[in-house]
């Protein structure tokens, strides 16, 4: 057994499985097959890179939850998830990346000895991890068996964060801290962009203190210049240059728990349209803070922030951040609310969000973004401590 290992006690997992449990009840779903790296793990407590290959939780109505993979991987499943040996299912390599046979066949001879050949079981169509063949596969295995879309169902349970997780968030944000901080001293023109990601990924894995660095969902995002106006580049080996802004988007991980943070940097003087375009960004941040309070909706936030820089006369399309916690590559977002006008998710105390208002420009960027907690009363708690603001270096 290695409930020692887990990173929450059973009554922490109790209390997710429940959730669950409920939340199936109200779709219908007698038994729920979960694909998702970040959704096993927070049933689980299941840890390891293995989520290029198949494998999963099942989820049945009563009983121990099930962790299914690739035999190897059941190895790292009895050092890591809270269940007992027999809950722990594990598929011969015969089945990996064959042109023979699928793992799903595997599956479907378990969801039959659990007596699911009818039973409506869930499964996360909409997900990195659950590929079109595979879906095929458990279908032609089971025929008489009703599949239910259940995109998302255990990431709407996670949407309330409980004390230990967001124990685990300021862990992250401590780290996070330390990374922007970082990468904000060591920019200046002709430093290898390469170099300084090294740095940051140095500080991010080495932590702070006794609060150990892991891997986080998403490589830092370091563009430059015209790279910048873009919202999802990483880096490369050219040197930086004076006359151009850069933005930091990264995040600390703890125990697979995020704090995404970005700060941008200017080497050089910036140009006055940068400048009043920070104006107006920190001026919508702070409303978008204020509106971030338990009763108020998402769509609150967002609509608080753009009546600013509608204001301002800067006109902004898209969402404005999305809830953060546990995550695997390739996001750190759970990939349920969003912060944006369309989403009308009601706030609740224990929520945490990145939130996102960062500025595209059409020959700039300018990201400066908070990990916020909605708190018991009020506006929303920022996690991290680096200062909100363009950092000018000359």
């Amino acid at each position: 057994m290695a409930l020692e290992n887990a990173p929450f006690s059973k009554a922490e997992y109790d209390r997710r499985i429940a959730k669950t449990r409920a939340a199936m009840q109200r779709a219908g779903i007698d038994l729920l097959f979960v694909t998702d790296p970040s959704n096993q793990a927070w049933l689980t407590g299941y840890d390891g890179w293995s989520f290029y290959v198949h494998q999963g939780v099942i989820l049945p109505q009563e009983g121990s939850p099930i962790w299914w993979g690739r035999y190897m991987d059941s190895l790292g499943a009895l050092r890591t998830c809270w269940m007992q040996a027999d809950s722990i299912y594990g598929y011969g390599d015969h089945y990996v990346q064959s042109t023979e046979c699928h793992p799903m066949q595997d599956l479907a001879g378990h969801l039959r000895a659990l007596g699911a050949q009818q039973a409506r079981i869930g499964v996360e169509m909409e997900n990195y991890y659950y590929s079109a063949k595979a879906h095929a596969v458990l279908v032609e295995e089971l025929p008489q068996a009703t599949f239910v879309d259940a995109t998302a169902l255990v990431n709407w349970q996670r949407l309330v964060k409980s004390a230990d997780e967001i124990a685990f968030i300021r862990k992250a944000a401590r780290i996070t801290d330390k990374v922007v901080q970082l990468a904000l001293e060591k920019a200046e023109p002709g430093l290898r962009k390469n170099d300084l990601v090294a740095d940051i990924f140095h500080a991010g894995i080495t932590g702070v203190d006794d609060d150990w660095g892991d891997y986080p969902a998403i490589v830092p995002l370091t563009p430059s210049g015209l790279d910048a106006t873009a919202a999802h580049l990483t880096w490369d080996g050219t040197p930086m240059r004076a006359g151009e802004a850069t933005f930091f988007e990264l995040s600390g991980c703890y125990r697979r728990y995020h704090a995404p943070l970005s700060r941008t940097i200017f080497l050089g003087k910036p140009p006055q349209a940068m400048l009043d375009a920070e104006q107006a960004q920190l001026e919508g941040i702070a409303a978008g803070l204020e509106a971030a309070k338990p009763g108020n909706r998402t769509c609150d936030i967002a609509n608080a922030f753009l009546a600013v820089l509608e204001k301002h006369g800067i006109q902004r399309e898209g969402r404005c951040g999305y809830p953060i916690g546990l995550s695997y590559p390739p996001d750190w977002g759970e990939r349920s609310a969003s912060i944006r006008s369309e989403d009308t998710t009601v706030l609740e105390p224990g929520m945490t969000f990145h939130f996102m208002p960062a500025l595209w420009m059409d020959t700039w960027g300018l990201e400066t973004t908070e990990t916020i907690l909605i708190s018991d009363t009020g506006p929303a708690e920022t996690l991290c401590t680096v200062e909100r603001k363009l950092f000018v270096k000359g």
